[in-house]
């Protein structure tokens, strides 16, 4: 369920991580990194979440790479397991997108997953 010793549960790409930077910078507030976990909602019955990271959690997975910190909620590791993180900058749309080996399938608009 963890992933092996080394190696983190999820890998960030050199474009989400600038992202990451340039979102920490705009915040008012120091942020001690974002996190990620997933939530129960949508068409397929999960939705990934992404939100500032005020306190470290006591069993949040740490991954630090790039120069940036995401977080993990311990409910969330293992449905994320080997997951990039990645962000995309396109003409109609621009967000992180999360490239999962875990999902089974997605819903039509893209907004949930299933595992």
């Amino acid at each position: 369920m963890f992933p092996a010793p080394g190696k983190a549960a999820l890998s960030i790409t050199d474009s989400a991580a600038v992202r990451i930077k340039e979102l920490m910078a705009q915040r008012e507030k120091p942020a001690k990194g974002i996190r990620v976990g997933v939530r129960t909602r949508g068409c397929s019955g999960l939705s990934y979440t992404i939100e500032y990271a005020d306190d470290i959690e006591k069993y949040d997975e740490v991954v630090e790479d790039k120069g940036v910190t995401v977080l993990i909620e311990p409910k969330a590791v293992m449905f994320l397991l080997g997951t990039q993180m990645d962000f995309v900058d396109e003409k109609l749309k621009s967000g992180f997108v999360f490239n999962n080996p875990n999902e089974a399938g997605r819903c039509g608009c893209g907004e949930s997953f299933t595992v």
